[in-house]
């Protein structure tokens, strides 16, 4: 039953992708000209126009998009006017590193919001949920790239304790991961302490409470897995989240990622390397909530896929 939810999913992707791809091209179609970037201010009209005929700008949408989607079908982008290479590759080349930083915030996250969350619940209407609470709304209301300025500012700036920006040390992950993993802290803590405040007034709960079971594994082993599916979907939502945070955080921390290649071409217009970005992020995003439909069925074996 498994294999076949997960072969239906897989088909369903191609759809998904195909719409995305549509979508993405139009956008780039309506952007605005590249010629005039890819060519002196001082350029002739000529010029211009043997360039715009050579790219194939000059053809009706239908045939441009008709020639993007075979080039598309076959892994091919095009070419970046920018770097003159195939765009597939480069972005490719930059998906490491926004993968290191993405699960590098998403660990600070976890780290952060499972403890907050729980503690957060576990002692409602004390001083420390009241903290737990007032911080998580901070933090969601928190700019990123606010944070990351303020963050630089203390910790590289006037302590030296950190460097400004770059990639290569674990010193370098530090400020960028904390910047992007703040604000996903934050909604994970307030949906951890919701969803374990409905667990611990379950029958069950109270059931091992009155055993003498130690609150410690009431709350670890029974009530915390229970929660956890609700984390799991949070989670697997927030990807798109963290990809988009990413575009503000790696120009930022001049961490050399997707985000940036991907902002530096919306502002040269290198619409190759636009549409590889988009559709690999699409890519990405669509996987992990296939992913976390699958970690459902682990946390709760009682879930069917039908």
């Amino acid at each position: 039953m498994m294999g076949k939810y997960l072969v239906r999913r897989l088909l369903q992707i191609i759809p998904v992708l195909f719409i995305i791809s549509f979508i993405v091209f139009c956008l780039v179609f309506v952007a605005g000209d590249p010629v005039a970037l890819m060519l002196p201010e001082d350029a002739s009209q000529e010029d211009i126009d043997q360039l715009r005929t050579s790219l194939g700008l000059d053809r009706p949408f239908h045939i441009q998009y008709f020639t993007y989607m075979q080039g598309l079908l076959q892994g091919d982008f095009g070419d970046s006017f920018r770097y003159n290479a195939s765009a597939l590759p480069l972005v490719l080349e930059r998906l490491p590193a926004t993968l290191e930083l993405a699960i590098a915030a998403m660990f600070v996250a976890i780290v952060i919001a499972i403890p907050l969350g729980i503690w957060s619940a576990t002692k409602q209407n004390s001083s420390l949920d009241l903290l737990a609470t007032g911080g998580a709304v901070l933090g969601k209301a928190m700019p990123n790239f606010w944070l990351g300025i303020m963050l630089i500012l203390l910790f590289s700036v006037t302590l030296g304790w950190l460097p400004v920006s770059g990639r290569g040390t674990f010193a370098h992950l530090v400020l960028p991961a904390i910047t992007l993993g703040t604000g996903i802290a934050a909604e994970m803590t307030r949906l951890i302490r919701s969803s374990m405040l409905e667990i611990l007034n379950q029958d069950y709960i109270r059931t091992a409470k009155s055993k003498g079971i130690h609150d410690f594994f009431v709350v670890n082993k029974h009530a915390l897995r229970n929660s956890l599916i609700p984390v799991v979907t949070i989670t697997a939502l927030q990807t798109s989240t963290v990809v988009g945070g990413t575009l503000i955080t790696e120009t930022i921390f001049s961490w050399p990622g997707l985000g940036q290649l991907l902002i530096q071409a919306v502002n040269t217009r290198d619409m190759a390397i636009v549409q590889a970005s988009v559709f690999v992020i699409a890519f990405m995003v669509i996987l992990m909530n296939l992913l976390a439909d699958l970690i459902y069925k682990v946390l709760d074996p009682r879930i069917k896929y039908n």
